[in-house]
């Protein structure tokens, strides 16, 4: 079937403006999220730099209509280099009353207001809980309130096809796409691919109202009076290369296959299903081809467990989890510490305690990443900082695993997982390999020693079945060198000094601690994880207004960064902030005894650039000299 489709220039006027922050809201059926994708996707295809924002209800299905069922996607696109996905928005489109009111207050004022009308009928503000329609309110005046018969319109321009009234319904999402397409001058090529590879084959009905819905939107946008003109967001001026839209847990899968391939391992992939970290599980599973296995476990125990039997086998360990998981899989990860196997612990965060809020992001797991098993059993921890970066720290992580011979713990959260950005595409030739090496058959009459020591303090990983390799492996404490069970005191104390050691030593095999901005000055930010690119921002636009402030951001939890404690002598404050109630700054205060200054939200929401900013202010002096430029200034992935 033909996706071409002819649509007229606009006749309106065209205003250039150099990014834009916009929200999709709705029903969690309205399919708000397949809007925000493909308007991500088309505007990737332009060459905008983009950063999104997906926020969804943690029920399978909440009651329609409701507050509780509010779906919705934030994206930004820019023509210059942006790392979050926007404060306050530019354009808010509500496709019923509980998406209107719980989302209006990110409008800011004078913004564009587009709202589906046919949806503020007495019953659906029964549903949000109004007794009058927000859109009467003297409030409205702030804003450019543009009323749309959505419904309507859309039955309308599908009638030819017919749909019945809940199939034609549901396309009212692409006329509202197409609304959107014509307000941000978007090119619908790529929507026109995917509406005919998903519905083409199987229910062409669909695909062609789809299309006309997406066409009827677009042709109001071009006719209705209340929106006078366009905008145009040119391309970024970003890196040459190749990219792509990514999203952090598709990086996360990426990166795994790409560290199987640097070290020749073929990827053993154990995991149960949880939010936000399942879309993990689901991309990997396309693999097959790579020599990837997935194995979708009964429960997380078995999950972490086959993961440990695949280490000894000699494979690509990987298991993956959230907060809740990530307690079941305690016990285990304390067995993989004292086998001194490699493998990777993925630990996507979200909100809790408990089930907590399981769409929603936060980073509270790092005291857990850090402590959370019994005994001694510490594990180096690596954080990612966005989505694009996830596929860079995950091959750090299998590194330290194969160099250091130990589990490693990978931190993402739901804000990185589910957010996209620009991926540049690597040249795959150029990647180094990442060394998995075991012993070769043994023929001489000396014994085969499991925990020797190289000079990391990494044992041999031997292959069961190797000749002359035969050893015993299993969760009670080993003499050190042979292996075998031992209770002796001065041994336990050895082999636990060793083991926390072989952690601290990942610090030699990695790069120092970076600084953007000033090596010294009034203030210094401190953070780590998806709060990178709302502090880099807000940090920025500080430096721009001559205030005393630099950035360092923290990549390496554990071991910590071998030169951190010097820059953070050379500040007089340090600010920290964490979607936590201050777990790295009670780290960071007990390790340098720096009375670090936090800054904690704990809302199931990232950090704005604004909130920080603010904090900023309120730390550091403003200055009539312009700030150093900094010397740092990059975007990893």
């Amino acid at each position: 079937m033909s996706i071409e489709i002819t649509l007229p220039q606009t006749t309106k006027p065209v205003q250039n403006v150099s990014g834009i922050t916009v929200r999709l809201c709705g029903d969690s059926g309205d399919g708000m999220q397949l809007l925000g994708t493909q308007l991500t996707n088309t505007s990737a295809l332009i060459g905008n730099d983009i950063a999104t924002f997906p926020d969804f209800p943690a029920e399978i299905r909440a009651p329609r209509g409701t507050r509780a069922g509010v779906s919705g996607f934030q994206v930004q696109f820019a023509s210059h280099e942006v790392h979050t996905a926007g404060d306050t928005l530019d354009a808010l489109v509500a496709m019923n009353p509980a998406a209107l009111v719980t989302n209006l207050a990110d409008l800011r004022k004078g913004g564009l207001l587009i709202v589906n009308e046919d949806s503020f009928e007495d019953k659906d503000l029964k549903l949000a809980k109004l007794k009058t329609s927000p859109l009467e309110d003297p409030s409205m005046e702030n804003y450019r309130l543009v009323k749309v018969a959505m419904t309507r319109l859309t039955k309308e321009a599908v009638a030819e096809f017919g749909m019945g009234m809940k199939e034609a319904d549901r396309c009212k999402n692409f006329f509202a796409m197409g609304l959107v397409y014509w307000l941000y001058g978007r090119g619908m090529e790529a929507t026109l691919r995917f509406i005919h590879g998903k519905f083409g084959a199987g229910s062409p009905t669909v695909a062609k109202a789809n299309e006309k819905a997406l066409q009827a939107g677009w042709s109001f946008g071009e006719t209705i009076e209340a929106l006078g003109h366009s905008y145009q967001v040119d391309a970024a001026d970003l890196p040459p290369g190749h990219y792509r839209n990514m999203m952090g847990n598709q990086a996360m899968a990426w990166g795994l296959l790409a560290a199987s391939h640097r070290s020749k391992k073929d990827i053993f992939y154990a995991s149960y299903p949880i939010t936000p970290a399942s879309d993990i599980l689901h991309e990997m599973v396309k693999f097959k081809n790579y020599g990837v296995v997935t194995f979708q476990a009964e429960d997380e125990i078995a999950a972490v467990c086959s993961a440990i039997g695949a280490a000894y086998g000699g494979q690509m360990a990987v298991t993956t989890s959230s907060g809740p998981g990530i307690a079941l899989k305690g016990e285990a990860m304390g067995l993989a510490v004292m086998l001194e196997l490699p493998m990777v612990i993925i630990n996507v965060q979200r909100g809790g305690p408990s089930t907590g809020l399981p769409t929603k992001t936060e980073q509270s797991d790092l005291m857990q990443a850090m402590f959370g098993r019994n005994g001694e059993a510490p594990m180096p921890i690596i954080a990612a900082q966005s989505p694009g970066d996830c596929f860079n720290v995950i091959q750090e992580a299998w590194m330290l695993a194969t160099q250091l011979m130990c589990p490693v713990i990978v931190l993402s959260d739901g804000y990185i997982a589910n957010g996209s950005e620009p991926w540049a595409i690597p040249d795959v030739s150029r990647m180094t390999p990442i060394k998995a090496e075991h012993p070769g058959p043994k023929t001489d009459d000396n014994p085969f020693l499991p925990y020797s020591r190289n000079e990391l303090l990494a044992r041999p990983w031997a292959i069961p079945g190797t000749e002359g390799l035969m050893h015993r492996v299993g969760g009670l404490e080993k003499e050190d060198g042979t292996g075998n069970i031992s209770y002796d005191p001065e041994n336990h104390q050895k082999m636990v000094n060793i083991r926390a050691q072989k952690v601290e030593n990942a610090a030699k095999l990695l790069p120092p601690q970076q600084v953007v901005g000033p090596e010294s000055g009034e203030l210094l930010v401190l953070s780590w994880g998806g709060t990178y690119g709302s502090c880099l921002t807000a940090v920025q636009r500080a430096q721009r207004d001559g205030r005393s402030v630099s950035h360092a951001h923290v990549r390496y939890m554990n071991p910590l960064p071998s030169n951190l404690g010097e820059i953070l002598s050379r500040f007089d404050k340090v600010l920290m902030p964490e979607l936590n109630l201050g777990q790295f700054r009670m780290l960071v205060r007990s390790k340098y005894l720096v009375d670090a200054i936090g800054l904690n939200k704990v809302k199931g929401k990232p950090f704005t650039v604004g909130e920080v900013y603010e904090k900023i202010c309120e730390l550091s002096e403003a200055s009539s000299a312009p700030a150093a430029r900094p010397h740092v200034a990059f975007k990893v992935g």
